[in-house]
């Protein structure tokens, strides 16, 4: 039983396949609450996203467009939004996503989703996917309804180190004994203050990164998995017993 650790997943290319924020704006449209024009951009956008990531631009952009959707209305309505959503979102997740996940309650950590879509979306969804919890982005509420700004920091980038951060402080972890999982150069922060970073699927900027630093890259395929350990020194190829092996059923040190 390991509680002195944790293991936080990014959500968008790494927990499921595809964009979150997609699946939100498809429940927000029905609703009434983004405009078709806005729906197909988002579209065109989250295409975009699952074969290039995401940018800085691309993601203020977004938090910008949910605010905006959200503001002046209540709270319950956005709820209401949240079950359809997570059903398209369970449907998204990967295989492979799930087996970490149960690979690291085997090994008594808690898990969580680190993820910058709205933070009421990601906590239900952390429960109906079987994690510990998540962390998200957390707007302001005024009366029962959004104001369309934010409460805290926006939970993308060094956002989501401090949250990760703020989290560990609270419950006891030790981020050196800690996991985290992301396909993006953007989670680079979050990456960098656990002791053991893995790229998924990650973008070119990240995979150069973890290469140079010999962090492990894990690349999910829908017919195949293939786990990479990758070093300045060596480069091999592992199957699932390794993967095993590295994700610590038997509790190993920071390894750097």
């Amino acid at each position: 039983m390991d509680d002195s650790a944790a293991a936080f997943f990014d959500l968008d290319r790494t927990l499921i396949s595809g964009s979150s924020v997609f699946a939100f704006g498809m429940a927000a449209w029905r609703q009434g609450m983004v405009t078709t024009s806005e729906l197909i951009s988002d579209g065109i956008n989250a295409v975009l996203f699952r074969f290039g990531g995401s940018t800085d631009d691309k993601a203020n952009a977004v938090r910008d467009r949910i605010l905006e959707a959200i503001r002046g209305r209540p709270v319950s309505e956005l709820e209401e939004l949240g079950d359809e959503v997570i059903a398209q979102l369970l449907d998204a997740v990967r295989r492979e996503s799930q087996a970490l996940i149960d690979l690291h309650h085997e090994a008594g950590r808690e898990t969580f989703i680190v993820s910058a879509s709205p933070i009421e979306i990601v906590q239900a969804f952390s429960e109906a996917v079987g994690l510990t919890g998540g962390i998200g982005t957390v707007s302001e509420i005024v009366d029962g309804s959004y104001t369309g700004r934010l409460s805290e920091p926006f939970c993308y980038g060094k956002g989501k180190a401090t949250a990760v951060a703020k989290l560990a402080s609270e419950r006891g972890y030790d981020l050196r004994l800690c996991y985290a999982y992301s396909d993006s150069i953007s989670d680079l922060p979050m990456l960098e203050l656990v002791g053991h970073p893995v790229a998924v699927n990650p973008d070119r900027a990240l995979e150069s990164i973890a290469f140079q630093r010999g962090w492990p890259i894990i690349e999910f395929s829908k017919t195949a998995k293939r786990v990479i350990g990758t070093t300045t020194a060596v480069v091999g190829a592992a199957g699932v017993a390794t993967a095993t092996y590295f994700l610590g059923l038997s509790h190993g040190s920071r390894p750097r």
